[in-house]
């Protein structure tokens, strides 16, 4: 298992600002690595509880908050991340295990004793929590994300865009997910992790974003049609 505890910033700005402040951080921070062009591709399978606990969570703005995720980085992806994300006050904290590709289509298919062979607590915290609760795949979002690394306090800079998604297939292995544009395609979303604080020239930065902070959630984007009509 792996942990990171940190605080998120998140920004919706213009496509045309995105390419303003995109090459503004390419001269004070570095690129990820698996950055290649406009970015690099993550599909994210959500699940949710049988009564959609996590996403009337969100939308109600409780403190103490959850999600499940699972991830990987296009359709040939040979293994995924099964991730839970936990809201705390101002931090949020991320535990990921990282699967196997055959393992994460058993999930997929809601097979979730496979979670039973890895010997890792969280696990089993995730096996007893998806099977306690009904949890089942709700949606899958996909986008293109280009980041950017300071080493300093584990500053991550990320531009989403392009955001797209769909609850019809759960399958985030499949070459031929159809899915619909979530928001406009000419804003993107700006995200800022860090732990401790944010150094200056990066605030700097942030303040010609030209935009105060907001929720935006991918995941509320992507059950947004659904859960419009199931209530």
């Amino acid at each position: 298992m792996n942990e990171v505890l940190r605080q998120e910033k998140k920004f919706l700005i213009s496509l045309a600002k995105y390419y303003e402040l995109s090459d503004r951080m390419k001269e004070v921070v570095k690129e990820d690595p698996n950055n290649r062009g406009e970015g690099y591709t993550i599909r994210s399978l959500y699940f949710d509880s049988i009564d959609n606990r996590d996403y009337q969570e969100k939308e109600d703005g409780i403190e103490l908050r959850r999600k499940i995720r699972l991830r990987n980085y296009g359709a040939d992806s040979p293994y995924a991340k099964l991730e839970m994300k936990q809201k705390q006050g101002a931090m949020q904290k991320k535990r990921s295990l990282k699967m196997s590709r055959e393992d994460a289509q058993a999930l997929i298919r809601r097979d979730y004793s496979v979670l039973l062979k890895y010997e890792d607590s969280f696990a089993a915290e995730c096996f007893w929590m998806m099977n306690q609760f009904c949890y089942l795949p709700k949606a899958v979002i996909e986008y293109k994300r280009k980041a950017f690394i300071a080493k300093e306090n584990s500053i991550r800079i990320t531009f989403d865009h392009h955001i797209t998604g769909t609850e019809s297939n759960m399958d985030i292995f499949s070459g031929e997910l159809l899915q619909n544009p979530l928001m406009n395609t000419y804003l993107v979303v700006l995200e800022v992790k860090f732990n401790g604080f944010l150094l200056e020239y990066i605030k700097d930065i942030l303040r010609d974003a030209g935009t105060g902070e907001q929720a935006v959630s991918k995941y509320c984007l992507g059950r947004a049609v659904s859960m419009h009509y199931h209530f």
